[in-house]
């Protein structure tokens, strides 16, 4: 697939009138953090919430510019669902989406709202991705990739133009990696004009073959329990983007789990005041835990690319990013169940300084032994360091005591 920077520059003349030239802007907070002077891109402010858009609206113009009378399918559980219902709309074209049965309701009445028929049908990806081509012959029309056509990949691009333009000493720039569109694009853009600009991906864990591709290493497969990073989960990323440009232009690809995604979008709630969703605070994630190899020069533009979460999940989000930065710690204390136990306990914690935000004293449950008690604490901490210390001066008192889930 060749994806160039002349088809880019044509994809952004295209496409700027009908989306949003989103914000580039320094964060404090977020360079104390990383360690590196660090501006966010805003594509979670972008129209449909996500960076999709641009893509859907180069490739629903040229098909519409082309001549060719024909209406478009796609199949996606969100954010590129909403792109090419909104793009479709944009040029006068009727969109058909195939999203998996298990896709939420908001994305669901989301991408209605921008003009799509929805179907819902299959598991997941792959079996709404099949239903979906039977559609596309049995009603004649265009599908629409999310990754796998060079139009969608030089619209995705048009970021890395923006980037330039806003950043022009920019070292570094930071991409979420899905099926590999908005890397390729990305890519292409910044090597091609500042070819010094180190480009850095970030995958999620459980679908992390893009990375395993880049470093040649064994597939570990694919997550049974899926990520908080959904907008990236993808089990089957593109061969051809990566052969033709990620590897060419990429400069390395790590992997990062769910609490290092959870921090990023606590991180960015509290202190960005903004919302992302999993997809789009991966790449400060990857900012902060990066490996000591990568060189993020002195200013870095990590691309928060998405903002469309379920809102079902923020307080698992916020609860999760507590745990994960240490503010929220869950201990469980098997002791002789005597007098004063819950006392000496408490008092420990209020010397240290945290608070309790719930306790929970069992004498009854299957495994404790005759006047045995279990004790378990939710705490608020300052920081993984104070939660440490209340458990060291804990065991010097000779009780057993396990931090849980942090």
């Amino acid at each position: 697939m060749e994806i160039t920077l002349d088809s880019i520059e044509k994809a952004y003349s295209n496409i700027k009138d009908q989306i949003i030239k989103t914000d580039l802007s320094y964060s404090r907070s977020c360079s104390e953090w990383v360690g590196v002077e660090t501006h966010l891109k805003f594509e979670n402010h972008q129209k449909t919430g996500s960076f999709k858009i641009r893509g859907a609206i180069n490739k629903l113009r040229s098909i519409a510019d082309s001549g060719i009378k024909k209406n478009v399918i796609a199949v996606s559980a969100g954010n590129h669902a909403q792109g090419v219902a909104q793009a479709a709309t944009s040029v006068g074209l009727k969109s058909t989406i195939v999203m998996p049965v298990n896709t939420s309701l908001v994305k669901v009445e989301a991408t209605k709202g921008y003009g799509a028929e929805v179907i819902l049908h299959g598991n997941d990806f792959e079996e709404s991705h099949e239903y979906a081509k039977k559609i596309q012959q049995e009603r004649d029309l265009i599908f629409v990739h999310p990754y796998e056509d060079p139009d969608i990949v030089a619209g995705q691009g048009t970021i890395g133009l923006e980037v330039l333009d806003q950043l022009e000493n920019v070292d570094s720039v930071i991409v979420a990696i899905g099926g590999g569109g908005l890397i390729s694009g990305i890519a292409t853009a910044i090597k091609s004009k500042k070819p010094s600009c180190k480009v850095y991906g970030v995958v999620a864990k459980g679908y992390s073959l893009m990375k395993e591709r880049f470093h040649d290493e064994a597939s570990t497969g694919v997550s049974a329990y899926g990520t908080l990073a959904d907008g990236i989960a993808v089990k089957k990323s593109s061969e051809a983007l990566f052969d033709s440009v990620i590897k060419k232009h990429v400069d390395d690809i790590i992997v990062l789990g769910d609490a290092e995604i959870a921090e990023a979008q606590l991180f960015l709630l509290e202190r960005a005041k903004t919302v992302v969703e999993g997809a789009g605070a991966i790449a400060l994630a990857a900012a902060a835990h990066r490996p000591k190899h990568w060189d993020l020069g002195k200013v870095t533009c990590p691309i928060l690319c998405g903002g469309n979460i379920d809102l079902h999940l923020i307080s698992q989000v916020i609860q999760k990013g507590l745990i994960s930065f240490g503010r929220v710690g869950h201990l469980s204390i098997i002791s002789k169940d005597q007098p004063g136990l819950l006392s000496q306990l408490t008092q420990v914690i209020a010397e240290e300084g945290a608070n309790i935000l719930q306790v929970h004293h069992d004498r009854l449950s299957r495994g404790l032994k005759i006047k045995e008690a279990e004790i378990k604490f939710s705490l608020e901490t300052k920081n993984e360091k104070q939660l440490n210390t209340i458990v060291e001066k804990i065991k010097s008192l000779g009780i057993h005591v396990n931090k849980v889930n942090s």
